[in-house]
């Protein structure tokens, strides 16, 4: 995040003591996860919402400061209102008031609808992982791809006697596979700008890992398909498909995504009213609703972008940037593309330990966004790479934690543990070992 001149220099020392309120926050959200998954509680690692959690560490941080309290306080506004900030804040709500009036007017039924119209009876576990894939990417949501198609999943399931862990795992791959890839996903929007590059760009770059890991997890749920059934014939509605259709080409044509998104709500609100009674009235209200959908990350951005500002004034990002610089030099003598191996290496752990502690994939990115910036700058990695690294790897780890939200979600509706679930997500192991072997041997232009 850039700083102004003065408070550069004051940030030149490297300290500790000012990453300090970050992990007052990460002990606030999973203490509180581990203390209500002890008592039994759904969800358990939501029940102390991160933007309240993220309240004491900004205290802290202000209290940390050696600037006067009015510098401080300018210091942390200065990082919520950063351009890239307000612009990722800007996208969500866009996004979400998309996702909104597609679900409402019907687009999100259709798509399932069209999906189960195109599965062979006899490769279920392959086909519901397909369909999750393109309805999480055309969505930007996992979780509301999993809401979306978990239960249809369930029901054939039961009715193929298909194993729920195994069908769970294909849904919540393929619903990661589509959040991982979509242009409109909050883990994309914060990748991008936190890297400054272009949407497209990075998709592509993301392709080159998605493709092998998602056809070798296609191969492998089909080699493990057990049973069939049949599926009743479903009525498709294919203008309602039309707005996320319309969203990916533009997208992946390179179109700017403010536009895309405004394209999109009012593609799908058009639909809507040519297809059924939707109004204007109620056009008004689900983007409103969307708008409501992503204010905890919303918020929680702006938070986590001002109490960046602060431990970057205070030193905190250098120290770690100077951490990550020494593991590389130790383990990487050379230069060139040896360097730029080690600095991918070392943003994937980073997004990757941040990931497993706050359990949320978006919010790990936003917090390890500025220290892969500048090991990327340094070391010649393109934007389009560390933002692809982050969110591939902010993916992997996501989908392979029992106390992540989509583990929870479809544990709760297959009525299976979180842990059973995550054991059969084999897109995200796959997907691990595929990016591990693309950054170490591919080789840079």
């Amino acid at each position: 995040m850039n700083q102004s001149p003065d408070t550069q220099g004051n940030a030149s020392a490297a300290s500790f003591v000012a990453l300090l309120p970050l992990f007052l926050f990460l002990a606030l959200f999973i203490g509180a996860g581990v203390y209500f998954s002890g008592q039994g509680v759904d969800f358990a690692f939501y029940q102390l919402p991160s933007v309240v959690a993220i309240l004491p560490a900004i205290v802290l941080a202000l209290l940390l400061s050696k600037q006067k309290l009015n510098q401080a306080i300018d210091t942390f506004i200065g990082g919520i209102g950063h351009s890239n900030i307000i612009a990722m804040c800007l996208i969500y709500l866009l996004a979400g008031a998309f996702a909104s009036v597609a679900k409402a007017t019907g687009g999100v039924d259709a798509t399932v609808a069209l999906g189960l119209s195109l599965i062979p009876f006899d490769l279920l576990l392959p086909g519901f992982f397909v369909i999750a894939a393109f309805i999480a990417t055309a969505m930007g949501t996992s979780m509301g791809t999993i809401a979306a198609v978990a239960p249809i999943a369930l029901g054939v399931s039961q009715e193929a006697d298909i194993s729920l862990p195994l069908m769970a795992g294909a849904i919540i791959s393929g619903a990661l596979f589509g959040d991982n890839l979509s242009i409109i996903s909050d883990t994309t929007i914060a990748a991008t700008r936190t890297q400054g590059c272009d949407m497209k760009d990075k998709f592509r770059e993301n392709l080159i890992f998605a493709l092998p890991a998602s056809l070798i997890t296609l191969l492998a749920f089909a080699l493990a398909g057990q049973g069939e059934a049949n599926v009743a014939p479903q009525s498709v509605d294919f203008i309602k498909v039309l707005p996320y259709l319309c969203i990916l080409f533009l997208a992946v044509a390179g179109l700017n995504v403010f536009v895309v998104l405004g394209i999109g709500i009012l593609l799908a609100g058009f639909v809507g009213m040519f297809t059924t009674d939707y109004s204007w009235v109620n056009f008004s209200k689900d983007i409103y609703a969307g708008f409501g959908n992503m204010q905890e990350i919303f918020i929680l951005s702006m938070l986590v972008g001002g109490l960046a500002a602060l431990m970057q004034q205070q030193g905190g990002l250098a120290f770690v940037s100077r951490f990550i610089e020494r593991l590389i030099a130790r383990f990487s003598k050379a230069k060139g593309e040896a360097s730029c191996r080690a600095a991918e290496l070392g943003m994937a752990g980073i997004v990757s330990l941040t990931n497993a502690c706050v359990a949320n994939n978006t919010v790990s990115i936003v917090i390890s966004g500025d220290i892969a910036r500048e090991l990327a700058q340094k070391h010649g990695v393109s934007a389009k790479r560390s933002a692809s690294v982050l969110d591939i790897f902010s993916c992997i780890v996501q989908g392979l934690i029992p106390y992540g939200a989509q583990a929870l979600l479809i544990g709760a509706t297959f009525a299976i543990t979180p842990l059973e679930a995550v054991s059969y997500a084999w897109y995200c192991m796959i997907l691990a070992l595929v990016a591990v072997l693309i950054v170490t041997f591919r080789k840079r232009h």
